[in-house]
């Protein structure tokens, strides 16, 4: 089968919030992942891509043997079940291509429009670049999508209607306060995210403190937000307890691999608050506060896909992912026909052929010597002399092209 660009993947329309934390991947996990897979069968180029939204991997190659490669290794790694693997979606050619255009765009993100991705897809293809996992093929279209990103929110207004993560959280809670003035809420964390939310609560006149487990981090960022009046208080998890207890409402947005607020945390809170309702929202992945607070009298806690079902698209949103899914699917169309005319160029496509033919003559030869077989011998057998071809094709193509400009090609070329 000749290399088409393949995409296998979940996110927060298949899949539920535990189940792409399961499949969540750190940036040193994702290196892991890259190097496992640039090793298996039908994988000529690949890009492993994980957000709070979505994990994906991104493969130029052999479609059968690649999804199959995919899949050994989210068996072997992460005891994937069968009702998990039914959460990921396999794109093949166009619908790949047309999906890796719109996820650049912010178009298939809960938060339509959204900045943040176009960073997130970057640092992914740095990384396997710098690994050596990405050639000819995966930096071209990568690019592509980039620059298909830059004509959408140039010529579209959907970037401009885009909701964030820290005004969505603001929504929902002004859904279920009426209004945060005078409110005291408790950020968890001292990252991007949590910095957003202490600035758009503040702004709305609540009383805000951030929680952090670098008491030095937490100042910045208080200080940064609240101005040097001290207008935003800044605490660590040690001393936070006594800010919890007084809180109307606690965000929680952590770069944590694990829970940092628990159920045994919820009971120490609970005592000291004697009986007040408490609301939290998680916007981390992996999920900061643990889903059994929820057990605790008066405890309302919201996580991505609640925030996604209750915040509704700014008015405008819509009209915009009208006008940028035209430019996308008019991008594809073009794009791909600059792909299949490049294909994998003249001397490697004849490489193939030639190495398919000797494979096939063997084949016969085999056959007419040790046959006949029964059927499902006979299919077996011509299912490993396939692999073994792909494999060798696959390989020799890598080391014909050699050393690639970690840049990608300046221009579509013959050979891409």
């Amino acid at each position: 089968m000749e290399p088409t660009l393949v995409v296998v993947g979940l996110n927060h329309r298949t899949a539920a919030v535990e189940v792409r934390e399961r499949f969540w991947m750190s940036g040193c996990r994702q290196s892991e992942v890259l190097s496992m897979l640039s090793q298996g069968e039908g994988i000529e180029e690949v890009l492993v891509f994980s957000t709070c939204n979505r994990t994906e991997f991104v493969v130029w190659g052999d479609a059968t043997l690649a999804v199959n490669s995919i899949l050994r290794l989210l068996t072997a790694e992460y005891d994937l079940k069968l009702q998990e693997w039914n959460s990921f979606y396999r794109l093949l050619d166009e619908q790949a291509l047309a999906h890796a255009f719109r996820v650049s765009c912010g178009l298939d993100s809960m938060c339509i429009g959204e900045q943040q991705i176009a960073r997130q897809v970057n640092l992914a293809w740095q990384q396997a670049r710098n690994l050596g996992c990405t050639g000819q093929h995966l930096n071209t279209v990568l690019r592509k999508a980039l620059e298909v990103r830059r004509r959408v929110r140039k010529e579209t207004p959907l970037g401009s209607h885009f909701v964030s993560p820290a005004h969505a959280a603001l929504r929902l809670a002004d859904q279920i306060f009426g209004s945060v003035v005078s409110k005291n809420i408790v950020v968890l964390g001292a990252g991007r995210v949590a910095e957003a939310t202490a600035r758009a609560f503040q702004t709305q006149g609540a009383s805000v403190c951030v929680i952090n487990r670098s008491e030095n981090r937490a100042k910045e960022v208080a200080q940064r937000v609240g101005g040097p009046t001290g207008a935003m208080q800044a605490a660590t998890f040690e001393e936070g307890e006594e800010h919890l207890a007084k809180a109307d409402l606690v965000i929680s947005a952590t770069a944590a691999p694990r829970f940092c607020f628990s159920a045994e945390d919820m009971k120490r809170v609970a005592a000291k608050r004697q009986g007040r309702k408490l609301v939290l929202i998680d916007l981390a992945l992996p999920r900061d506060i643990e889903p059994a607070v929820r057990e605790f009298d008066g405890v309302l806690l919201y996580d991505l896909e609640d925030l996604e079902r209750a915040v509704e698209p700014r008015i405008g949103t819509r009209e915009g992912e009208v006008e940028a899914e035209k430019i996308v699917l008019a991008e594809v169309q073009g794009f791909r026909k600059q792909l299949i005319a490049g294909g994998a160029g003249p001397e490697l496509t004849a490489l193939r052929l030639r190495i398919d033919e000797i494979c096939r003559q063997e084949l016969e030869s085999f056959r007419l010597e040790r046959g006949p077989f029964p059927k499902d011998q006979d299919r077996l057998i011509a299912a490993v002399t396939a692999r073994i071809t792909n494999k060798i094709a696959g390989s020799l193509a890598r080391e014909l092209k050699g050393p690639q400009d970690p840049r990608g090609p300046r221009r579509m070329t013959a050979g891409l």
